[in-house]
């Protein structure tokens, strides 16, 4: 072999060392490992050989121990040297003894430093597949961001600073998503598949976690856990509703989300391309939770079962649109946040029934606190509690039973009285 021929291994070294991202120890060992394996394939056993890779001289020092052994009874030449042979290494070495000695890996020949490159990249592939699994298997849920450099008809190939790629399929993209070659996409990690050792990163930007991580993004209160996103639903490039709650009562969680002007808000409705963003009060106060859910519509009465996560709401007729929303946007986004399944009713009364009375009307007689409470499980009127059982409103009140029979007692008595005024009018 001809010294233009041979290959030089520090080359070699600097080559897997300057481009491939991966620390030294882990590349030193991988590289150890190669060799072994080169040796092992060449000789049959890499056990009686010692590898040790200097980084300071960014070389190989390669070297082997053998048996010594009589002239002639050299069985393995990989394992045993004969005396003589061993004599002209080390002048006083006897038979059963070890000697060692350096070796020149180039002295092995081309074919075995051509496998020594391909044993090195292959291992070092596999290497950096694992690496790349491992990195964004601990990141699903969170946001990245990444080139697109192809466009399909079903997926996009994206790659990240690192130049791994990463998909985002056309399912999981926004409606109004519009993206040219070259465009910087951010999206959340929504799965890593893994299909015979080949990893996939698959992305989302429909998925209600990247909403929430935008919002963590935009809202140091969040962030700092004063905040707590508990519920999202999610209709992508429509609309979306988010449930928050703060831990700090100086602390307005709707308030803080949305910002001065909607200035925090705005940011995340862009990246959504406009999708338009209702931020509620989170309660566990579940007739409460409905009613803010179908907002901006304002519910009458809510008659709940509870079993069947059920729900009857009542509202004025007027009312009713608004509840159900474009396309019934509003009401399905509701019913995804509070688990609940949600019938809509008009609210229409009799024309000869009695004109229902506000409970405001009754704070001279019925102390604000309790009326606020009944506001609380969507009772606005005498009506709206009059149609629920005495045993419903204690259990969904908490309220005293005396309390709640002397509330009853009021309000029945106000349309006893309107109905006695009624019959005198008849006569």
């Amino acid at each position: 072999m001809s010294k233009r021929e041979t290959f030089n291994l520090t080359d070699i070294f600097a080559e897997f060392k300057e481009q491939k991202n991966i620390d030294q120890t882990t590349l030193r060992a991988v590289m150890v490992e190669a060799f072994r394996s080169v040796i092992t394939k060449t000789f049959g056993t890499a056990e009686n050989y010692t590898i040790i890779i200097n980084e300071l001289r960014n070389d190989l020092e390669l070297s082997r121990y053998r048996i010594v052994v009589a002239d002639g009874s050299v069985k393995n030449p990989s394992l045993q040297i004969a005396f003589s042979e061993a004599r002209k290494i080390v002048d006083d070495i006897e038979t059963g003894e070890e000697i060692t000695e350096p070796v020149n890996f180039l002295d092995f020949g081309r074919r075995a430093i051509l496998n020594l490159r391909q044993t090195l990249a292959s291992k070092i592939m596999d290497l950096q597949k694992t690496n790349f699994y491992s990195k964004y298997t601990d990141r699903i849920g969170q946001i990245v961001s990444g080139e697109l450099y192809q466009m399909w008809k079903k997926e996009n190939l994206m790659l990240d600073e690192d130049g791994n790629e990463m998909y985002l399929p056309v399912s999981e993209q926004i409606p109004n998503d519009y993206f040219r070659k070259g465009d910087n996409i951010r999206a959340v990690v929504h799965n890593v598949e893994n299909h015979a050792g080949n990893p996939k990163v698959i992305l989302s930007r429909t998925s209600p976690v990247f909403l929430e991580r935008l919002f963590e993004l935009e809202v140091p209160e969040i962030n700092e856990g004063l905040i707590t996103i508990k519920r999202i639903a999610r209709i992508p490039g429509e609309r979306a509703k988010v449930a928050v709650e703060s831990y700090d009562d100086r602390i307005d969680p709707v308030g803080a989300c949305v910002g001065v002007k909607g200035g925090r808000i705005y940011g995340i409705v862009r990246e959504l391309k406009n999708e338009s963003i209702d931020v509620i009060n989170y309660t566990n106060n579940i007739s409460l939770f409905i009613s803010r859910s179908l907002s901006p519509a304002k519910i009458t009465s809510i008659h709940l079962n509870e079993n069947e996560k059920k729900a009857e709401i009542y509202l004025k007729p007027e009312e009713v649109s608004m509840a159900i929303g474009k396309g019934g946007t509003n009401i399905k986004l509701a019913s995804q946040l509070t688990g609940y399944t949600l019938d809509i009713f008009r609210d229409i009364e009799e024309e000869e029934e009695t004109e229902d009375i506000y409970l405001d009307e009754f704070n001279d007689e019925i102390e604000q606190w309790v009326i606020d409470t009944l506001k609380s499980i969507g009772c606005d009127t005498a009506k709206s509690v009059l149609k629920i059982s005495r045993e419903d409103l204690v259990r969904r009140t908490d309220l005293e039973e005396e309390t709640i029979d002397e509330l009853l007692a009021v309000l029945k008595a106000e349309f006893a009285e309107d109905s006695e005024e009624e019959e005198k009018e008849a006569k």
